[in-house]
Parts: C-alpha cells; sequence; structure tokens
C-alpha cells in the first residue's frame, strides 16, 4: 500500500481552485502562485486542476501538469495540495491523469466517478469494476468522489471496500442526502477524511462526523471559509453560524451571478489574482460585476480577509 505521509488528512476545508488566466488566454503562472498564497494563508487546502472552478477542461496536458507543480511548490509544504482533473469516460483516463499528477508531485489525487457520457449509468458492477482499475494502477494516495453530476452514487459497501484495501486518504461527498452522508460517515469509521461538495451542508456534516467541506468561495473569501470549521471546533457556536451565513450568502451571489465567471471578474476588481474564465465561458458583464460588488460589500467579508 502507498505511504500516505504528507497526504494532508484532517484539513476542514478545502478550495477547488480557479486557474488564473491572462486576458490573451494563456495560463498566469505568476497570478496563480499568489492566489495559492492567499489560500495556504487562510489554512485552506487546494485541490488544482478540477473541472468546475478550475477550467480542467480547457487545460492542454503541459498546463495540467504545470498546475500541480505550482501548487506543489508554493504551498505544498504549508497546506495539502491535492490533484483533481475531471470527469473520465474510462478507468485509464483516470489512470494516465493520476500518474500524470504523480510525477509532477501531488502526494494525492482525487478518483473521479466514471462518467460515461451521453445520459449513460454504469451498473454497480462497472462501478467497482472502474475504482478497482483505477486504484490499482497508481502509487499516490486517492481521494473517491461521489459526485451527484454523474447520477449515481456509491454504495457505501463500494465505499468499505476501497478504503479497506487501498490507500484512500478521502471521500468526497456531492450528494444532497444527509442520510447517505450519514451512512459514509458510518462505514469509514474515521479511517479517511470525508468532505462534502460546497458550504450547503457544512454544518451539517461536522454534525455527522465529516471532516469538512470543499469550496469555490475560498477562492475569494478563504478565510471566512476556513472559519466556518475553525470556529466549530473550538466551540465557538454563534462565531461559525455567523460566518456560515456568510459563505451561504456568499456562494448565491456567485453562483447566482455566473459561478467561477462572477468570482474571477470580483478577485480581478479587488486587485486579486483571478483573470478571465476561458470559452466556451465568457466573462460576466460590468452590470453583473457591479451587482456582485456590492453583494459582496454588503457581506463585510473584509472583516476576515486582507484584501488590498
Amino acid at each position: 500500500m502507498p505511504d500516505q505521509a504528507g497526504a494532508g488528512r484532517g484539513c476542514g476545508v478545502f478550495v477547488i481552485s480557479i486557474t488564473p488566466f491572462r486576458s490573451d488566454l494563456t495560463l498566469d503562472e505568476s497570478g496563480f502562485r499568489a492566489h495559492l498564497r492567499r489560500m495556504a494563508d487562510a489554512g485552506v487546502g487546494v485541490y488544482v486542476g478540477g473541472g468546475g472552478s478550475g477550467e480542467g477542461y480547457t487545460l492542454d496536458s503541459d498546463e495540467t501538469r504545470r498546475v500541480i507543480e505550482m501548487a506543489v511548490d508554493e504551498v505544498g509544504s504549508v497546506v495539502p495540495v491535492r490533484a483533481m482533473g475531471t470527469e473520465p469516460r474510462m478507468a485509464s483516463e483516470m489512470v494516465a491523469y493520476i500518474r500524470t499528477a504523480a510525477a509532477a508531485g501531488a502526494p494525492a489525487a482525487q478518483v473521479y466517478s466514471l462518467d460515461q457520457g451521453h445520459g449513460h449509468r454504469p451498473t454497480e458492477a462497472e462501478v467497482r469494476r472502474y475504482f478497482l482499475d483505477v486504484l490499482e494502477g497508481i502509487e499516490i494516495p486517492a481521494v473517491l468522489s461521489s459526485h451527484q453530476s454523474v447520477g449515481y452514487r456509491l454504495a457505501p459497501a463500494l465505499v468499505d471496500e476501497l478504503v479497506s484495501n487501498f490507500a484512500v486518504i478521502g471521500v468526497n461527498v456531492s450528494q444532497p442526502d444527509l442520510g447517505y452522508l450519514a451512512q459514509i460517515v458510518d462505514v469509514v469509521a474515521g479511517r479517511a477524511d470525508i468532505h462534502v461538495g460546497g458550504p450547503h451542508q457544512a454544518l451539517a456534516a461536522l454534525a455527522l462526523g465529516a471532516t469538512g467541506y470543499l469550496s469555490s468561495e475560498s477562492n475569494l473569501a478563504p478565510k471566512l471559509c476556513a472559519a466556518v470549521v475553525n470556529r466549530a471546533r473550538s466551540g465557538d457556536a454563534d462565531g461559525a453560524l455567523d460566518a456560515y451565513g456568510r459563505v451561504l450568502r456568499l456562494s448565491g451571489t456567485l453562483y447566482g451571478r455566473g459561478g467561477i465567471r462572477a468570482t474571477k471578474a470580483v478577485l480581478s476588481a479587488l486587485g486579486l489574482p483571478g483573470g478571465v474564465p476561458r470559452p466556451p465561458q465568457l466573462a460576466v458583464d460590468e452590470a453583473t460585476l457591479r451587482l456582485c460588488l456590492r453583494e459582496v460589500e454588503a457581506l463585510q467579508l473584509a472583516r476576515f480577509e486582507e484584501w488590498p
């Protein structure tokens, strides 16, 4: 079984990091490094190259490797860094990605759920075969993904089998059913970290015994997002609830105005590394940006963040 040392167990909040691009759509390496330092200063773990906030589908093979290398080099000694990638069609695609990530220095990587595309869903036997093929083919610790976007969830019995037999250090549960989350927490029984996808279930997840949550909102407000877990763990219930309410409102603002497009625009407007989205996504218009900035200001996030 691969060595799990340095893979970052116990971190309460992970950001699904943006990938900053310049106006000519090239990778902004200095901007990316500066962005990562903001995450590390807040104690937020980092996933890079993800298919959502990281715009991983727009990265070529050299860029995919490069964002991992930079993240490990810039903040890997401070916070856990993990490769995320995009949903695969076949096990061989996921294995190839994780081997690239390992060669770039990633201490761990997420194994996305199989997405056969065209509306097809794999059988339970096919899902099991996929995960066995991937985990048998890689040499760094893995984080399992059970994500609603593929239209199914990993059976708790399968999660138990994989955690028991491979170097699985985490399970990312992006499913709306809290009863299912409780099953995963119970079956994992502390052997791996469990994070929910997004902030909406963050406090419920902690109450059920999960480790924390994944966050796109941390790209803009990492200290606020970290405060939800840090305050809850320290017994500051009022403080945790205050931070949680602000994160939820921030999430509504950003996702209601275009998601990562809005996040990048607000970051840039604040003088922080953000850049532009790559096509097919387009930048938000000025009216939308003004709305976002007003709503962000109303949340008084400067109480948590150190913005220019």
